[in-house]
């Protein structure tokens, strides 16, 4: 069964439109044990919403997982996973995060309860409200 997720990165640091450039990347440098484990649960065709963090704060992207966890080669140390990642579509328009938090069907998204977490489950609810909210 198909899930769903949300990653965030610094737009300064590498933003969707370098993703699109790119056109597939190695989600590298997770460092955080709970992060972690989510991407080893990712599997391919899972589909990614991409958050452009700490300027923008939006979702503003649709990826999808092509390879799954495999040894992240950025690490010197412990054991690290990363997945490769695929954008599929732009949404119409951003969904920031102040619209999700105004949004009662998302009271319970991780985004808002975790929000550090780079790398967060999403139920298919959840994805689909998104979905919803940037055709708005």
């Amino acid at each position: 069964m198909k899930k769903f997720w949300l990653v965030k990165q610094e737009p300064s640091a590498y933003s969707w439109e370098n993703f699109v450039a790119d056109g597939k990347t190695a989600w590298t440098g997770v460092r955080n044990y709970t992060a972690r484990n989510n991407l080893r649960a990712m599997r391919k065709d899972d589909q990614v919403f991409f958050y452009h963090s700490v300027t923008d704060k939006a979702v503003v992207g649709i990826a999808r997982v092509v390879k799954e966890a495999y040894p992240d080669p950025t690490a010197t140390e412990g054991e690290w996973s990363a997945v490769d990642l695929a954008p599929e579509k732009g949404l119409p328009r951003p969904v920031t995060l102040e619209e999700i938090k105004d949004n009662p069907k998302l009271k319970t998204i991780a985004l808002l309860r975790l929000s550090r977490l780079s790398v967060q489950p999403l139920a298919s609810a959840e994805f689909q409200e998104i979905l919803l909210m940037a055709k708005r």
